[in-house]
């Protein structure tokens, strides 16, 4: 295994979910995708989704479109230290961050999304940074037990590991939370659980 495939949200109604982020983000089920379940869950999820554009409007083309289409602000977009960006929580619960390392616009504002990037909140940084390096996983950046970001193809959704209090600080959020983390990774030749019981399971082949 050497990439994530696609995310699976598991919602309540995914036919609202599916519109949802095609209003909101024109997403396909090409690496988000969403399926029925009612598994108990309540409070933060332990993952947050982001998507990477390339300039601050671009930000706020897809922050607008998302509070349009039903999205709840938990942070509004903002100038920060490392670039633009806000955050929003779909009428599902996922927890969305839209963000830029662009400082001002340099061409036509657009709606499309440069990288997706899965952001899973973890107890032991560097354990299950170990547990992905097996998997086959190669690490692009690591910031010792902090933050690790693994390396991705194009067309793939990239993988990061922050420590789960961060995580839902980031997302402005609490950092409590119960259940089911209501995603399911695509990715590898096996299903399998990480240390922090987030699912993977193989790609279906078509």
């Amino acid at each position: 295994m050497n990439s994530i495939d696609a995310i699976t949200l598991e919602v309540a109604d995914p036919e609202a979910a599916a519109r949802f982020y095609s209003d909101a983000f024109g997403l396909d089920e090409t690496r988000v995708r969403v399926r029925a379940a009612d598994s108990p869950t309540s409070g933060f999820r332990g993952f947050t989704l982001s998507l990477v554009v390339a300039q601050p409007g671009n930000v706020d083309a897809l922050f607008t479109a998302a509070v349009d289409a039903g999205a709840t602000v938990l942070k509004p977009a903002a100038k920060s230290l490392w670039g633009y960006g806000g955050v929003v929580q779909a009428p599902d619960g996922t927890v969305w961050q839209i963000a830029t390392s662009a400082k001002k616009d340099t061409a036509p504002v657009t709606r499309d999304v440069d990288e997706i990037v899965l952001l899973l909140g973890v107890e032991d940084v560097k354990a299950t940074k170990r547990f992905y390096v097996e998997q086959g996983l190669t690490v692009g950046k690591s910031f010792g037990g902090k933050y690790v970001e693994f390396a991705a193809g194009p067309g793939t959704v990239k993988l990061s590991l922050y420590k789960r209090r961060a995580l839902a600080k980031v997302a402005g959020v609490a950092a409590e939370g119960t259940g089911s983390h209501r995603l399911v990774v695509s990715g590898g030749s096996r299903p399998f659980a990480d240390p922090d019981g987030f699912a993977w399971q193989p790609e279906p082949s078509h």
